[in-house]
């Protein structure tokens, strides 16, 4: 199975540095352009089943895709929301204390949990397919280190995913799984 995992575009609380968790948030006029460019860019690809987070940012992300292949079969999952920040949510960046979280930030281990459950639940319905998830940073990469085999703990060692960035895996029966393609964001040169 192919997988296209991209993060949706830049939304007003990003430009303004605020923690979104499991708010809706705004794209904003440039990441309205940035979904515009990934749709064009993604135009070519032969898509068989596209899956979105439910939160308004991909959701209108995935919107744009869709608009270049409307026969293809759209899902709305909360499987694929972004981590839930607890009481961190709506706050600015630099307001926050990550040495000392609140207890209602969702952990490393069931963000990567509910990452590994799309994997194994999209692969089984869609074994020899190319599908298509847009989505938000931080289940990307939990998402990425359930493909890699790698713990809950190495998500944030992944870096950052930029707004609209591409994500390629070739995902296998063997689990032996193969990154194509990383954080790609030339589409928005």
């Amino acid at each position: 199975m192919k997988l296209i995992l991209t993060r949706h575009g830049e939304t007003e609380e990003n430009k303004n540095k605020i923690l979104q968790g499991h708010r809706h948030g705004t794209l904003s006029s440039l990441g309205k352009k940035q979904a515009e460019k990934l749709a064009l860019r993604l135009k070519t690809e032969k898509i068989d089943q596209i899956y979105t987070s439910d939160l308004g940012r991909a959701l209108n992300t995935a919107k744009a895709i869709a608009q270049h292949h409307p026969e293809v079969s759209f899902h709305i999952t909360k499987k694929l929301r972004e981590r839930d920040m607890g009481e961190y949510e709506g706050k600015p960046w630099d307001k926050v204390n990550w040495n000392n979280p609140p207890k209602n930030l969702e952990p490393d281990t069931n963000l990567r949990k509910r990452a590994k459950a799309f994997i194994d639940s999209i692969y089984k319905k869609h074994p020899n397919k190319t599908v298509l998830a847009v989505a938000h940073a931080g289940i990307n990469l939990a998402i990425t280190t359930a493909i890699l085999h790698k713990p809950a703990k190495e998500i944030n060692k992944l870096g950052h995913q930029a707004n609209t960035a591409v994500n390629i895996y070739e995902l296998k029966e063997d689990k032996n799984h193969k990154i194509i393609l990383f954080n790609c964001d030339k589409h928005l040169e």
